[in-house]
């Protein structure tokens, strides 16, 4: 539960306030490096700009897209428009640009335009500009394009690109391509927490979906820290975001030659998409809209594997389906047997499902898309409640301690994605530290005390120290409403099919 480290260190940045943000977009093709305030300097920095604006024309052959902020070049808004609404400061951006977008405090984003060349052993991407002579002929910008900026620790392990704007007088001035692309590329980390669940949706593939969506297909995946297994767990969500297979960029040495590129991947919170931000309202239904067609040939593929071996396994479908996500080690059910033989005599056809890294995605998909309850205790695994159907129940059981995280990471999100949410908050005698602890132990009466003290006691007491063992008296009250909400359900879509 690595990303309960967030809570910790992102709160710290809530408290700055806003002048403390100010004028962090950089774009060094205007001679501007340096992040400040907007005082004294800036207002001196703004004169000079608005008189190169008047007198530029009169000096240089400018294109018409002199400015970042006020272009209304049509060459010039192939790459960005449709990214999303929060990218205006960078929409528009001349030929040999960068531009680099830093407001964000969980991810920097840069834009290239022109003529641009990677080259992997120096771990930089340049785009050759013309220039005139007496401006600077090579600009480096640096980024690390992964969605955790703020957490030092684990950016210390994500490999930084250069990019890099530099005068080519010539051809020969330009190494050559061994592969050009007349699509755009996106370039993003597979590194950081990736192997776990929740990091990799949270942190890779939902930012990677909010980012190249608008592109329908025609784009280009370039990867640092690249993973075959991740490569191969997510094929089926990549190949409907790119028609082109990934490339890894730290070990292939061939130059690739783009017009257009994106570094860096946009992220809205956790596990969401903010429809406000997406040009055309995407939402994280219409994610999950794109995760059914992405698995869909694999699960008939593997229906037709079950009927040819007679090993398919009809269900009833006036009875409403519930799974329960099991963990192995901390924050397990330990009466999980009593929890599922409940479900079965309430009328739940139930599923026990241990999705672990070697299970593939699509299986546990397909268990979840046909199923109307999910029940599972807080932790990673509940980042699947993605692939239930809008309208299906979601209780995810919320052991002491974790209330916040429960609540920020997978409660409001998957209200977004319209299912029934509800929380069961375990009483101290339902956890295992009931046996530990004093009754008046700060640990047992006041876990948000203890949290407050920070990461190093929420991970050792709250999250590895800890199991469930259910109050079934208690938690039937949650299958009974959640039995009788999917029960009305099937009954509003058998009408509407007659």
């Amino acid at each position: 539960m690595v990303h309960y480290h967030r809570y910790y260190q992102l709160k710290k940045f809530a408290e700055l306030d806003e002048e403390s943000h100010a004028l962090v977009l950089e774009c060094p093709n205007h001679g501007y490096f340096k992040r400040t305030r907007p005082k004294l300097l800036s207002l001196l920095f703004l004169s000079l700009l608005s008189c190169s604006l008047v007198l530029a024309p009169q000096f240089f052959d400018f294109p018409s897209t002199f400015s970042l902020f006020y272009s209304s070049g049509a060459d010039n808004e192939a790459l960005l428009p449709n990214l999303d609404l929060s990218s205006r400061l960078c929409s528009s951006i001349s030929n040999g640009s960068i531009c680099c977008d830093r407001s964000s405090i969980r991810s920097d984003i840069c834009f290239m335009k022109g003529n641009i060349r990677t080259h992997s052993s120096s771990a930089s991407i340049i785009v050759y500009n013309s220039r005139p002579c007496n401006q600077a002929k090579e600009e480096i910008e640096k980024i690390k394009p992964y969605t955790r900026k703020w957490e030092t620790s684990v950016m210390n392990t994500i490999g930084e690109l250069n990019l890099i704007s530099k005068k080519g007088k010539s051809l020969d001035d330009v190494h050559s391509c061994d592969l050009s692309h007349d699509v755009p590329a996106v370039f993003f980390s597979t590194g950081g927490y990736t192997g776990n669940v929740y990091h990799e949706f949270n942190d890779g593939i939902l930012p990677l979906y909010i980012t190249s969506q608008h592109f329908n297909k025609k784009v280009v995946f370039v990867i640092l820290e690249y993973h075959n297994w991740w490569v191969s767990k997510y094929g089926d969500i990549l190949s409907h975001l790119s028609d082109y297979p990934p490339i890894d960029f730290n070990n292939d040495p061939k130059t690739y030659c783009f017009s257009e590129v994106i570094v860096g991947l946009r992220i809205h919170d956790e596990l969401t998409i903010n429809p406000s931000l997406m040009v055309g309202n995407k939402s994280l239904i219409d994610f999950r809209d794109l995760l059914n067609r992405a698995y869909w040939p694999r699960i008939r593929g593997l229906i037709k594997d079950e009927e040819r071996l007679n090993q398919r396994v009809i269900l009833n479908p006036s009875k409403p389906k519930m799974v329960i996500l099991s963990r192995n080690g901390s924050r397990s059910i330990t009466n999980e047997d009593q929890l599922v033989k409940m479900g079965e005599e309430m009328g739940f056809q139930v599923t026990v499902l241990r999705p672990d890294r070697s299970m593939e995605l699509a299986k546990t998909y397909r268990e979840l898309n046909l199923s109307d309850v999910m029940v599972g205790v807080h932790g990673a695994a509940m980042t699947h409640f993605l692939f239930l159907k809008p309208g299906s129940v979601f209780i995810q059981v919320i052991p002491l301690g974790t209330e916040w995280a429960a609540e920020a990471y997978y409660g409001e999100p998957s209200r977004k994605l319209g299912l029934k949410y509800m929380g069961y908050k375990i009483l101290p005698r339902e956890s295992s530290l009931y046996e530990n602890y004093d009754r008046n132990d700060p640990v047992l009466s006041d876990p948000d005390s203890v949290t407050k003290k920070g990461w190093e006691f929420t991970k050792k007491i709250y999250l590895d120290g800890q199991n469930v063992r259910l109050d079934l008296n208690r938690f039937r009250k949650r299958l009974v409403r959640a039995y009788y909400y999917s029960i009305s359900k099937k009954g509003r879509s058998r009408r509407q099919l007659q």
